[in-house]
């Protein structure tokens, strides 16, 4: 169930005051359970980046190495096109890594 502020303002317009605070407490706590039921960790989010890179690593070799064993049955483009998002994806990694250091480095020292 999803409510925007129109919802909300018609709902407004047809409970009394008293009303409306009990719709509006009600609306709240609903969107918290619906929050807290997909809400994950920062941790689960980097493992799951991490799992993917690594995921596209892997393809990479695996087209590799079926381009060595069979050429005629891989196009040199998807071999490319698989080695372009993994280095896009291992580079994004880097900077997310180095930034996070940089940040905790600043948090540390700055007291």
């Amino acid at each position: 169930m999803t409510v925007n502020n129109y919802d909300v303002l018609n709902m407004s317009k047809t409970f009394s005051s008293t009303g409306y605070t009990t719709v509006t407490a009600n609306l709240t706590s609903a969107a918290e359970e619906t929050t807290d039921k997909y809400r994950k960790s920062f941790d689960s989010y980097i493992m799951e980046a991490i799992s993917k890179m690594n995921d596209q690593q892997m393809e990479v070799d695996a087209l590799t190495q079926k381009s060595i064993v069979d050429p005629e049955s891989v196009d040199i483009h998807d071999i490319t096109t698989a080695m372009a998002k993994a280095q896009m994806s291992l580079s994004l990694a880097k900077t997310v890594v180095d930034r996070v250091v940089t940040g905790w480095n600043e948090i540390t020292t700055t007291r």
